[in-house]
């Protein structure tokens, strides 16, 4: 038998209130929370402690003040990474993130999915599908990144736009359902 966190994992149904789980993100909380009160002044050794320790992993991404996240180890960060202020990255499942991606202020990705059927939600069961966000990609200020969504390789994403589909490589996509505008 499966434990919730696996059943998380394989994006199954689970119970988010499952002790373990709680437990993980109150962790990735407490870690957060130190990272958003270093000073500015803070050495940069400090703050990548703690992002190693959050992501599980070292890392060269640099992070702004404040960020937030579930659980830290299921984003996958490849080199240069720039969030900046105000990211959420709800990461139930994995958030693939390419070489070079720069995330504008109040950029928010979300696996979390919770079941469209009133009743199914009152079970506090929910599941996630993974995101993955290719190489040398620009996503502006204020976008949201919905569940399951693949963004192609050098890809610009408009301030604002909530991405709903799949976008494909090198192109500008924005608005509410983000749509392509042009290619690059």
């Amino acid at each position: 038998m499966s434990t919730e966190k696996q059943k998380m994992l394989k994006g199954e149904l689970y119970n988010g209130t499952d002790l373990e789980l709680v437990a993980e993100r109150q962790r990735a909380r407490l870690l957060c929370q130190q990272l958003n009160a270093l000073p500015a002044t803070a050495p940069e050794a400090d703050r990548q402690a703690i992002l190693a320790d959050l992501f599980h992993t070292d890392t060269d991404a640099y992070v702004t003040p404040p960020f937030f996240c579930d659980y830290g180890y299921n984003i996958h960060l490849g080199v240069k990474a720039y969030f900046n202020f105000n990211c959420v990255l709800l990461d139930v499942m994995p958030i693939t993130i390419g070489n070079h991606v720069l995330f504008g202020p109040g950029v928010h990705i979300y696996t979390a999915v919770h079941p469209l059927n009133a009743d199914e939600r009152r079970s506090e069961l929910e599941y996630a599908k993974a995101v993955t966000i290719g190489n040398d990609v620009w996503i502006g200020g204020g976008a949201i990144i919905c569940p399951g969504v693949v963004i192609g390789d050098g890809t610009v994403i408009g301030a604002g736009s909530v991405v709903t589909r799949d976008v494909k490589a090198g192109v500008v996509a924005a608005g509410n359902p983000c749509r392509v505008i042009r290619k690059l």
